[in-house]
């Protein structure tokens, strides 16, 4: 019944499908620059991963698709509307959200603190019933201090927060990173029923034998830029992958 009922929940795409459509998008830091005209379209329901050493440009693209950059150009079109140079928070306004390598979780607050911290953007964010059935320790653990969370739990608990939000179109950056496998499984299984139910979501990854357990396609990025996009199903033996990254 939480699955159905949720599903319906998530915004509609355009007529093709397409939810995120990025062209030529440039990013700086300053005086460096670090993005090189990327391109790619994401559908509705769909897991794009992003693939690529150190460097390559990965957690750039969330933060521009994010408008955490403070200088960009280029085109990032979501839901049809043009999103670019767009403050972050009017972005989560449209249904876009991201959830940091760091994830952001504040120890001196409890998990239900976390948890209720930010604010329902709009319609269609998770009550904490539906929270609770997609992360049950979190109902165990509602008292307890961020600082007492593993890892992982900490994790889940930062994926929960934006789901509470509203959004749904989610980028993670790193989500498996120093976690132990039996957590890692649990993420991969986690993102997997968030697509049943039609979310959308954008993965930073490392872990390409994870990335490719979840994802529908792979964007392997090299200097700024998209060199090679895959099937999520060809990715670990890949030539293009063992070109690009150490795997």
């Amino acid at each position: 019944m939480i699955e159905a009922a949720a599903a319906s929940t998530v915004s509609a795409a355009r007529p093709d499908g397409c939810v995120l459509s990025v062209g030529s998008l440039h990013a700086w830091y300053g005086e460096s620059h670090v993005l090189y005209g990327i391109d790619f379209d994401v559908r509705q329901g769909e897991v794009v991963s992003l693939l690529g050493r150190n460097g390559a440009g990965k957690t750039t693209t969330l933060r521009s698709l994010m408008g955490m950059m403070a200088r960009t150009s280029g085109s990032v079109m979501f839901r049809g509307k043009d999103i670019g140079g767009r403050a972050p928070e009017a972005i989560a306004r449209q249904g876009m959200a991201i959830c940091p390598e760091e994830r952001g979780i504040f120890a001196s607050l409890s998990v239900q603190e976390n948890l209720l911290l930010p604010p329902v953007l709009r319609p269609g964010g998770m009550d904490l019933d539906e929270i609770n059935g997609l992360f049950p320790f979190l109902k165990s653990r509602l008292s307890s201090q961020g600082t007492k969370l593993s890892g992982g739990e900490q994790q889940m608990l930062a994926i929960a927060r934006i789901l509470r939000t509203g959004a749904d179109v989610i980028l993670l950056d790193e989500p498996t990173e120093g976690l132990a496998p039996v957590i890692v499984e649990q993420i991969g299984a986690l993102i997997l029923r968030l697509k049943a139910r039609g979310y959308t979501t954008i993965l930073v990854e490392q872990n390409i034998r994870f990335a490719s357990s979840v994802s529908d396609r792979h964007l392997v990025m090299e200097n700024g830029r998209i060199v090679s996009e895959l099937r999520g199903d060809e990715a670990p033996g890949d030539a293009a992958l063992t070109k690009y990254l150490s795997v």
